[in-house]
């Protein structure tokens, strides 16, 4: 069964490096790419038990995750958000830019939050000052770290 979450994958070193799905997980099982470090108990997927985590057999350098910040994404605000309203704390479900993209906002981790359909309904094509809305935290953009932790 496919888990939302995915396999933790994890370099040589031990260090995080990416989730994957369940399928390309096992595809890396079956090219030797990588081993399970901890599997789910009782479940297996083929001749594989279902790993919850894998370890590369050979190290990955990963330079790429140090020079540059994350690419903006909404499964990354989701992330950052913490599946929570940006607005009001409900779980979200949306997601909203804080200055409208019709009023020159963009898709970036600083103008996006995620928004429950109330909040994001009552907002509408709104600046938050017109409707009255105030964010319960400043929009920020994450870290590699804190998006692998997350």
């Amino acid at each position: 069964m496919y888990t939302m979450a995915g396999v933790l994958v994890l370099n040589a070193s031990y260090e995080p490096l990416q989730r994957v799905t369940l399928r390309h997980a096992i595809r890396m099982l079956v090219r030797g790419v990588a081993v399970i470090e901890e599997a789910v108990d009782g479940r297996s997927f083929g001749v594989f038990p279902e790993p919850r985590v894998l370890r590369l057999v050979r190290y990955v350098t990963t330079r790429w995750r140090h020079s540059r910040r994350p690419g903006w994404s909404k499964a990354g605000v989701r992330k950052r958000d913490r599946g929570r309203c940006g607005y009001c704390g409900r779980p979200g479900d949306s997601i909203d830019h804080i200055v409208p993209v019709s009023r020159g906002g963009e898709s970036s981790w600083e103008n996006t939050v995620l928004a429950c359909t109330r909040c994001n309904h009552r907002k509408a094509d709104s600046l938050l000052r017109e409707c009255g809305m105030l964010l319960s935290f400043t929009p920020y953009v994450p870290t590699w770290d804190q998006l692998m932790a997350l």
